[in-house]
């Protein structure tokens, strides 16, 4: 943001407190000085319930810091009618923010953290569904049945209790082979391979298409586990992403600069035709004047930008 390249007063955070300036202590949680905001947090946290509706009005403002900062300020607190605007930090878009508002709720000393927590352990982010599930046995929540302990073990990323959960894993294995964690996703394919589930096939053959390659290859070898046919492997490794260098690029490049539409192809040599053509363009300027020097390179240039045009087009497509 704009507002953080200006320079901004350091607040003084006894005198705020002393003061019991809660309005100046909810903005000091803002301030990119780590030491600054965690004193902050403290001092609402002595002020106590007085600062509750100030900080839950902080929750909804754009400042990543400033929100991060009132969670932390209402965890130590810890008032219960805090719940409500903390489940609805569970929704945050930045990870970060779920996952202190998930450690928060556990603060709150109110069964009514318990559903959100139980959303958490769902969440795409491994951070926030570990912050749910510590936070559930600070609580001291107990799953009531088998699959409610797999989303735990999932959270917790405990792997054999995981795979020792079988079918009741299936629905929290899918929901960690979406994580952005690439050894996350390769572990859990793993563990669907090891649960050798016929209804896993689906799941399987989708990450054949995975960005990692590791996890394509996990992908295959627990196909066979689950039952998935040989024959259906290919097409659903056809859907992974792929590398492909643009013709139109290349030729643009090149007829631009001659020799860095090679170069952006990998090709070694287009350094050299760079500095050649530098030197021929140089020496014909003198030579032949710049009318005479357009008229003669312009078709090498565009016979280059036609070449690598070519070359790109013909390259064979490289797996992510």
């Amino acid at each position: 943001m704009l507002l953080d390249l200006i320079p901004r007063k350091k607040p003084d955070i006894g005198t705020l407190q002393r003061n019991r300036d809660i309005p100046g202590l909810v903005r000091a949680l803002s301030y990119r000085d780590p030491d600054i905001q965690s004193d902050a947090v403290h001092a609402l946290g002595e002020i106590g319930p007085e600062a509750v509706a100030l900080l839950v009005s902080a929750l909804r403002k754009r400042d990543r810091n400033l929100r991060l900062g009132a969670i932390g300020a209402l965890a130590q607190i810890g008032d219960p009618s805090a719940v409500p605007a903390l489940a609805g930090m569970m929704l945050d878009p930045v990870s970060e923010v779920r996952w202190q508002a998930a450690i928060a709720l556990s603060s709150m000393n109110s069964k009514d953290a318990i559903p959100p927590l139980i959303h958490g352990l769902e969440d795409t982010d491994k951070y926030v569904r570990y912050g749910s599930a510590i936070s559930l046995a600070r609580i001291g929540y107990q799953p009531s049945d088998e699959t409610g302990w797999a989303w735990y073990h999932a959270a917790m990323q405990d792997w054999e209790r995981l795979k020792g959960s079988g079918t009741a894993a299936l629905a929290p294995l899918a929901t960690l082979c979406q994580d952005t964690d690439s050894s996350v996703r390769v572990r859990a394919v793993q563990i669907l391979g090891d649960i050798g589930d016929r209804s896993s096939g689906p799941a399987i053959v989708r990450m054949l298409a995975d960005p990692d390659r590791n996890v394509r290859w996990e992908a295959a070898l627990a196909s066979r586990k689950c039952g998935v046919p040989p024959l259906i492997l290919p097409r659903g490794l056809y859907q992974r992403p792929r590398i492909q260098k643009n013709p139109l690029i290349a030729g643009f490049l090149n007829f631009l600069l001659p020799g860095l539409g090679y170069g952006y192809l990998g090709k070694w040599w287009g350094i050299m035709i760079f500095q050649i053509d530098i030197t021929v363009t140089v020496w014909t300027f003198k030579e032949m004047g710049e009318t005479n020097t357009y008229g003669l390179l312009f078709p090498v240039y565009f016979l280059l930008a036609i070449h690598a045009w070519y070359l790109a087009k013909n390259m064979p497509e490289e797996p992510a």
